[in-house]
């Protein structure tokens, strides 16, 4: 892994608004290094015109920081527009700009072309071998004035996001972000969800004609479930079971991961174990949100 020596691991741009230029050649995993980016916080924006750019900079309601990337195909590409680009960029004291560089071996992008049967974007006709030589031949002037140089040739798609992460992800870190759900198993179950519990075994306010009204985030509604003698280990097994499999979700590279509670009316036992369980790994960390699927159409209608 190649770093130029002007800007080290040790000195990292983390104090200004970042905005990070990224490019390199077809197929060395520029779009797989914004999917990257964008999962680490960046606002990602592939092949935006050059011209744009300064505008979009400055509108002060884009407070995010930007991943943007660039290639031979984006419009009004230069290598010496892009070069005069990011010494503007440097010049603003309001941004922390860095050039990412995904560099790959010819041989190897030549073998992912034929794998993929992808016409090589400068191939102009000809075998995708010379698009490789021509492009690469075009942007080598970018990639020796690169802010962080990564060589792809023996990554596979894990490796790369690591090393983007650990250039680019606070403290070097995938983030992970959780929703938590409830839902009613008589309208069927919800679309992507990685993770079910059926809580239709737990005590149920259906039958107390006093809690049939409200709902599981009412505390009356939640203390009647929480007498339950199996709501306590049932919540702490759930638990302990999101402490496992959360972090290795999180180094595997997913960026979202939903945990739905099912009941029958969605209205009480899964609205109170969600709530529970969303305010636990809340508790320990994790980037949390919530929706409870058929409250929200009751408030609807």
């Amino acid at each position: 892994m190649n770093v130029p020596e002007q800007n080290s691991a040790e000195n990292p741009i983390t104090t200004r608004h970042r905005v990070v230029l990224v490019t390199g050649p077809s197929g060395a995993g520029r779009s797989s290094a914004l999917n990257v980016l964008e999962d680490a916080g960046f606002e990602a924006i592939d092949n935006l015109p050059l011209r744009l750019l300064p505008a979009l900079l400055d509108d002060k309601a884009a407070d995010r920081s930007l991943a943007i990337g660039i290639d031979a195909r984006t419009r009004d590409f230069s290598t010496n527009g892009v070069l005069d680009l990011l010494d503007r960029l440097e010049a603003r004291s309001d941004l922390a700009a860095e050039l990412l560089y995904l560099d790959c071996a010819p041989e190897v992008l030549l073998r992912r072309f034929s794998e993929t049967r992808r016409r090589h974007p400068m191939a102009e006709g000809g075998p995708p071998s010379a698009g490789i030589e021509r492009e690469q031949g075009l942007l080598l002037p970018l990639r020796a004035r690169a802010n962080v140089l990564i060589d792809t040739t023996g990554l596979n798609v894990h490796d790369l996001r690591a090393e983007v992460e650990r250039w680019f992800a606070p403290g070097g870190k995938h983030h992970l972000s959780v929703s938590v759900q409830s839902f009613s198993y008589k309208r069927g179950l919800p679309r992507s969800v990685d993770m079910i519990f059926d809580c239709r075994f737990l005590r149920n306010p259906h039958w107390d004609a006093t809690l049939r009204e409200a709902d599981g985030t009412d505390a009356r509604v939640a203390a009647y479930i929480a007498e339950d003698p199996l709501f306590a280990p049932f919540a702490e097994q759930v638990l302990d079971l999101s402490k496992l499999l959360l972090p290795a979700f999180r180094e595997e590279g997913k960026s979202n991961l939903t945990i739905a509670f099912g009941c029958t009316g969605g209205q009480h036992r899964s609205v109170a174990m969600a709530e529970a369980h969303a305010l636990r790994l809340a508790q320990l960390g994790w980037q949390v949100s919530i929706r409870h699927r058929e409250l929200g159409r009751r408030n609807e209608g």
